[in-house]
């Protein structure tokens, strides 16, 4: 295309960062007709996006609209305005609601990008105006990773856990369905399985599916539309600082192959870069104590906060410092990173207790909002909720995955590493010596369990109210009644294993206004420099609204920035 031409080292967009917000930014900057480069700090690309659940938030998609999807821009603009705080001005949150669906239209009609919507997928905050039981998040379809071809090996890949037996790839739907287990879900399973063995030609290069799922898969197709329009991404390429003359950002300092290298960007450098969660430092300036990096459920080594400083060195105002995209985490010995727990805590039979062995918070709760309530426990003398536990039986033990443990009628603790016993999980004949092992208080331990029980049988938490809403319920088990949420703890033996208070990423970082642009404090533009994704103050501000908040802003800022580039002097 005639927008890639470009001379040595200038071009007129620098993306920095290779996330689905950085890429989605390349490819509509590339159709705007600019040329554009993609540079990567890690050597595989895809960032947090690729190892994430790939959903988009997108209030008015066309997807639900043609199923007879009743949303509306008033309907979501007044959800919003109630799930962010407050604190997020107006004019950027219109600018998302205008160009979500325009965003993910252009991405669908003109590049290798597919989305389906997930039509029982509530919003989070069922309890807000303008909330929805469903219809506003879309899940990545499956994508052939074979036509990526020399590539291939440079995708970041999403954690086993994200695939059906660590191996077959499978839609958030389908796994929705598994684990809802909604009418016809095992032969739903058998045909994916059936599918992966017999691609018997694929199955001689690799142990895994040809195909990709979520965000893996969402990457995957962004990488190869780039690819379509020869757009070049450099990995193993660290951003260093920005180039400023007059005022005004004209390109990035960047090291490859072990030296610093000035590239230049005739329009503007989009920081898309993630944020600063992987920095121990920057996590004691700014985030609630205690705090570890060593929690996080993204790749270590990167999302390091560069973007961040760099932007304040250039004069750029900040907000939101102090909030993350929280989510408990389960460390594995000998894994990369923690694993991320977001739907197993809604599945009935579990509790969640501080270390006096109480409740403290709705365990089916938003993930946000789950670490919120352990930091809020953790400031009551004596409550020790960071970290938590997650206590469960032999019969959520059969039946259901935790974490690391598929159900023991997959996956017997006989079949478990010998290492993970004490480590990854306790186990116990009776809930006392279980308290004994992890430091729980036993008596409170036992009266949380018996009050459990009740709750199950009569369906009522009279607590916290688990299961009493539609997104509570998405996760539970549709055949355990009254409740899907709540079934009892008392066949042993017992289980626990320790929740950690971490993340998906931070959500405070550079202010920008409804174009992207990054803003001084006096809310000027700062010429030339633009952010989106994590390293950008979230336009979701102090909230979670729903599924792919943090992914659908990202890639639609992208959207947004790339076209303002586009008329860009």
């Amino acid at each position: 295309m005639a927008g890639n031409v470009h001379g040595d080292n200038q071009f007129d967009v620098i993306v920095v960062g290779s996330g689905a917000g950085a890429l989605a930014s390349a490819v509509v900057a590339a159709d705007n007709g600019l040329s554009v480069l993609v540079v990567e700090k890690s050597d595989k690309f895809g960032g947090t996006s690729s190892i994430s659940g790939g959903g988009i938030w997108i209030p008015n998609n066309h997807h639900f609209a043609a199923k007879g999807g009743n949303d509306s821009y008033d309907k979501a603009l007044e959800y919003l305005n109630a799930a962010t705080g407050g604190v997020v001005q107006e004019s950027r949150l219109r600018a998302y609601l205008d160009n979500a669906p325009k965003m993910i239209k252009h991405l669908e009609d003109r590049s290798r990008v597919r989305y389906a919507v997930a039509e029982k997928y509530p919003d989070y905050y069922q309890h807000l105006p303008g909330s929805l039981p469903g219809g506003r998040t879309l899940d990545p379809e499956l994508f052939d990773t074979s036509v990526l071809g020399d590539e291939l090996p440079n995708l970041r890949q999403g954690a086993p856990s994200n695939l059906l037996m660590g191996r077959i790839a499978w839609t958030a739907r389908q796994a929705h369905k598994a684990m809802a287990r909604e009418f016809g879900w095992r032969l739903m399973v058998l045909g994916l399985m059936l599918r992966f063995k017999l691609d018997l030609a694929w199955r001689r290069k690799s142990k895994f599916d040809r195909r990709a799922a979520l965000g893996t898969a969402l990457i995957a197709s962004l990488r190869r539309s780039l690819q379509d329009r020869q757009v070049p991404l450099w990995l193993k390429t660290e951003f260093r600082d920005l180039i400023i003359e007059g005022g005004r950002v004209c390109g990035a300092r960047v090291v490859r192959e072990g030296r610093e290298v000035e590239v230049r960007a005739r329009r503007g450098v989009v920081f898309a870069s993630g944020g600063f969660e992987q920095n121990q430092a920057l996590r004691e300036r700014y985030l609630p104590q205690p705090t570890q990096a060593a929690w996080s459920a993204t790749p270590p080594g990167n999302n390091m906060g560069a973007a961040l400083e760099a932007g304040i060195a250039a004069g750029a105002a900040t907000a939101l410092l102090d909030k993350v995209w929280w989510a408990p985490t389960i460390r594995v010995p000998k894994e990369e990173k923690p694993r991320g727990v977001f739907a197993e805590r809604a599945f009935p039979g579990a509790v969640v207790v501080n270390g006096q062995g109480k409740r403290f918070v709705n365990e089916a709760a938003p993930y946000l909002e789950f670490v919120d309530g352990m930091y809020r426990d953790q400031q009551k003398s004596g409550a020790r909720s960071i970290p938590a536990w997650v206590i469960f039986d032999a019969s959520f033990r059969f039946n259901y995955a935790m974490g690391p443990l598929m159900p023991a009628q997959i996956m017997p603790d006989s079949r478990l590493k010998k290492e993970w016993l004490g480590t990854v999980y306790w186990k116990a004949p009776t809930l006392a010596e279980l308290a004994a092992q992890i430091g729980v208080d036993a008596q409170g331990l036992e009266e949380t369990a018996h009050k459990m029980n009740e709750y199950a049988r009569t369906g009522l938490d009279a607590d916290f109210a688990r299961g009493g809403n539609v997104f509570d319920r998405y996760y539970g088990d549709s055949n355990v009644k009254p409740n899907p949420c709540l079934a009892p703890i008392r066949k042993g033996p017992f289980y626990a294993m320790r929740l950690d208070a971490g993340d998906i990423g931070t959500k405070g970082g550079l202010l920008t206004n409804e174009h992207a642009q990054v803003v001084r404090e006096d809310g000027t533009p700062i010429p030339g420099l633009y952010a989106i994704g994590n390293c950008s103050a979230a336009v979701m501000g102090t909230g979670y609204p729903g599924a792919g908040a943090t992914i659908g802003p990202a890639m639609t800022f992208g959207y947004i920035a790339a076209n303002h580039l586009a008329t860009a002097a």
